[in-house]
């Protein structure tokens, strides 16, 4: 009958007919306690205020109550259905709560009496709702047709009012746990970490929806799935895991690193504290591969922020030497009498001595991250004057290289620092054709072209670059020399130079295309506005070498 049920207003109709048809009754209501969860319909409006007569066994008392919902209403009383009845209503309803027995309400000399504020019968009987010393509502009747409600009819009343309030009382608990298990239901599943509740051999018996995304699978078809297969392609991590869990050993979360999702994970595992279920164990799953690079970032911007701090120690010391060189050489060669080879010479050593001042206030610009001059810059003329540098440079011994520089629009930004990412690039082919056996060409080609952009290529005859290299090409400090031979900033460095001007730099794979031989790198800028400031300092002449020739 009442139990059949676990919908609080269901039952809560189911009473009120039943006791309008067995107490004979033109109408009856059940009235919820506001915070009993009944779950009820919306919809009208709280009954207040005027003013009745009636009397009954009790009156009310000051108590605290708050208002009662009214969830279900039969027959003349269902006008009252989904309306709110105030504590401090006058009417038999909002008296009767406050009893412990039936409140009998009946109008003197056919005269009507006042059921709730606004709504007035001819008699009517209500009695509480308590289950386990809680109240849950009332149960009234409205005007039996048989008139005033004789012994049976009350003890009738009394038995259904009790069978109901114990029955609304356990359906109020279900849907409170209802309620909670849903929300427990949707944090579960809105948590970005992957959840799992497996078995003692790590088959998944639960999982949020956080954790079939990792799989790339709807939840159903995750479940009964090894996890630790499914994430890492192997039992044994995972099953250590719940091993040293179900020991009651320290947690230690285990990262480990996942080939068939390329992902790195941390997985981390607790008991279920159940005594009826001592196996399960809940098992976290979080994808760290995004906060592993940001703390690599943040090392290696640690590691630059020293290697800063020793370069512009290192710079000041060179600083004065190099001033010493450029300017005793400057006085040298407005000497007469020097020969041409000498004063030839000397011009060399002049303009490196200018070179390394240069370099040196780059590097002193770059420890104290100053802005280096923007205006207007010509990249043919850059890529002579990195030939030029790079003319003594002992890795080019027998290279040979080849120039197609096309008239290009001049390009917006820092010289200096455009230089040092074409030496970058320029410096990285030559070293990777000292790799190249005897016999095989040293060949590095210069191209440049205009279309919409820019554009530099640099391309090499090297052994190439291998496919397990690329995505950490241009990764700081990443580098396949042997220790001391490289500090693996190159490429970095070049990649950060070419976006901060606008720009884009990316490997071709190699010069022939095959993507076995060779290498070539792709530099596009944008051109300069026509607005573009000129260089507050003069270029100087371009001098002469082997590289200088087009």
């Amino acid at each position: 009958m009442l139990s059949g049920s676990l919908h609080v207003d269901r039952i809560a109709e189911q009473v009120a007919r039943y006791a309008m048809r067995f107490l004979n009754a033109q109408g009856a209501l059940v009235a919820l306690a506001a915070d009993g969860g009944s779950g009820g319909r919306g919809g009208g409006g709280e009954v207040d205020g005027g003013h009745g007569g009636g009397g009954g066994s009790g009156g009310a008392r000051e108590g605290g109550r708050g208002p009662l919902h009214v969830a279900a209403a039969e027959g003349a009383l269902a006008v009252l259905r989904g309306q709110t009845i105030g504590a401090g209503d006058p009417g038999l309803v909002a008296r009767s709560v406050d009893g412990e027995r039936i409140e009998l309400l009946h109008g003197s000399e056919g005269e009507p009496t006042q059921l709730v504020a606004g709504l007035e019968v001819a008699s009517a009987a209500a009695v509480p709702l308590r289950a386990h010393g809680v109240l849950v509502g009332t149960l009234v009747v409205a005007d039996p047709r048989d008139g005033r409600l004789d012994g049976d009819d009350r003890q009738l009343l009394s038995t259904l009012a009790t069978q109901a309030a114990i029955v609304l009382a356990n359906a109020r608990f279900f849907e409170t746990v209802r309620h909670a298990k849903d929300q427990w239901e949707t944090a579960f599943d809105a948590l970005s970490e992957g959840i799992a509740v497996v078995d003692e051999w790590g088959r998944v018996r639960r999982a949020n929806h956080s954790l079939a995304a990792m799989l790339g699978a709807a939840v159903p078809a995750v479940i009964g799935l090894d996890l630790g297969v499914a994430l890492l392609g192997e039992p044994r991590p995972l099953l250590d895991v719940l091993a040293a869990t179900r020991r009651g050993d320290l947690a230690q979360p285990r990262t480990v690193r996942s080939g068939q999702l390329g992902r790195t994970l941390r997985l981390d595992a607790a008991r279920i504290p159940s005594p009826a279920d001592d196996q399960s164990v809940v098992v976290l799953v979080e994808d760290v591969t995004d906060q592993q690079a940001m703390e690599a970032q943040l090392i290696q911007s640690e590691k630059l922020a020293a290697v800063g701090q020793l370069v512009s120690g290192v710079a000041h010391e060179l600083n004065n030497p190099l001033t010493s060189i450029a300017g005793l050489s400057e006085l040298l060669l407005e000497q007469g009498e020097l020969g041409a080879k000498d004063r030839g010479h000397l011009r060399v050593i002049h303009e490196e001595a200018d070179r390394a001042s240069r370099i040196v206030r780059s590097l002193l610009t770059f420890a104290r991250q100053g802005p280096g001059e923007q205006a207007a810059v010509d990249l043919n003329d850059v890529i002579q004057r990195s030939l030029v540098l790079m003319a003594y440079d002992p890795t080019l011994k027998d290279v040979t290289i080849e120039k197609d520089l096309a008239p290009v629009p001049e390009v917006m930004g820092d010289r200096n620092a455009l230089q040092q990412a074409v030496l970058n690039l320029l410096t990285n082919a030559a070293q990777a054709l000292t790799a190249n056996p005897p016999g095989r060409p040293r060949l590095i080609r210069v191209r440049t072209w205009f279309d919409d952009r820019v554009r530099m290529r640099i391309a090499d005859t090297g052994p190439g670059i291998p496919d397990a290299l690329l995505p950490h090409l241009f990764t700081p400090f990443f580098t396949t020399k042997e220790p001391g031979q490289g500090t693996g900033l190159g490429l970095s460095i070049t990649h950060s130079i070419v976006e901060a001007h606008g720009g884009r730099v990316a490997l071709e794979r190699s010069a022939d295309g095959s993507g076995r031989e060779g290498a070539a790198f792709l530099v596009d800028l944008p051109p300069a506005p026509p607005e573009a400031p000129r260089p507050k300092t003069p270029v100087t002449p371009l001098p002469g070498n082997r590289f200088s020739r087009a």
